[in-house]
Formats: structure tokens, sequence, C-alpha cells
């Protein structure tokens, strides 16, 4: 398969997968509308922001393929490495932070707390990932 088609291909499978996180915002604004429990409701908001985000993630990949060619240089880099650099720091102090909350709620059954701590250090986890 050539470069071009694959390109097309990832186009049409992103423009699909946007159907699909558009069902999911309003998927979940539907448990919101319909539910009172604050932890279902900022479960399916968590999903909510997440499938929004993933659609404009997809929508950037379109548009880099069919308008905005994406670049990258060393001196782009360059001139921010020293702040991503201090951001990592930051993620990695969170990071910390949750892990240790989460050795104090282990066995305490505070199941809740436990499962949104655990949501939390793989999303730090992640960014930092992202940064690296």
């Amino acid at each position: 398969m050539s470069t071009k088609e694959v390109q097309e291909q990832l186009v049409n499978s992103m423009k699909h997968w946007q159907g699909i996180e558009n069902r999911s915002v309003e998927s979940t604004g539907a448990v919101i509308a319909k539910t009172d429990n604050p932890l279902i409701r900022l479960v399916m908001e968590i999903i909510q922001r997440d499938s929004q985000l993933h659609h404009r993630v997809q929508q950037f990949i379109i548009d880099s393929i069919e308008s905005k060619p994406i670049s990258l240089s060393t001196d782009e880099m360059g001139s921010i490495a020293e702040m991503v650099d201090n951001h990592l720091k930051i993620e990695d102090q969170m990071v910390g932070l949750v892990d240790k909350a989460l050795g104090d709620v282990k066995d305490k059954k505070m199941l809740v707390q436990e499962y949104l701590l655990n949501f939390l250090v793989e999303d730090e986890k992640k960014h930092a990932a992202m940064l690296r």
C-alpha cells in the first residue's frame, strides 16, 4: 500500500472514530442527566472530556495529512526544553503525592478514593510519558 493510500485510510479511520467519540459524548451526557450520584457523574464527565479531547486529536491527525503538515525543529524544542523539564518535575511530584496517598488508603476500605487515586496516578504518568 502506498503512503498516499495509507494516509487516505488513516483520514477515513479518524473521521469514523470521531463519529464514535461524538456518540460517547452523547452517551455520557445522557447518563449524567439521568443520575444524581456524584461518583457516576464524575466518571462520566471524565470520559466525556476525554472523548472530546480524542476528537480534537483525531482532527489534528486529519489536518496534518490534509492541510497542515507538522514539523518540529530542534530550535523549537531547544527554546522550550527547560520549561518542559520543569513541567516534568511537577508531573513527577504529582505522581509521588498520589503514590503516597494510594499507600495510605490501601487496605482501609476506601474503595472510591482508591479508585479515583488510581485514575489520577495513571493520568499523571501518561502526561509525563507524553512529555518525555
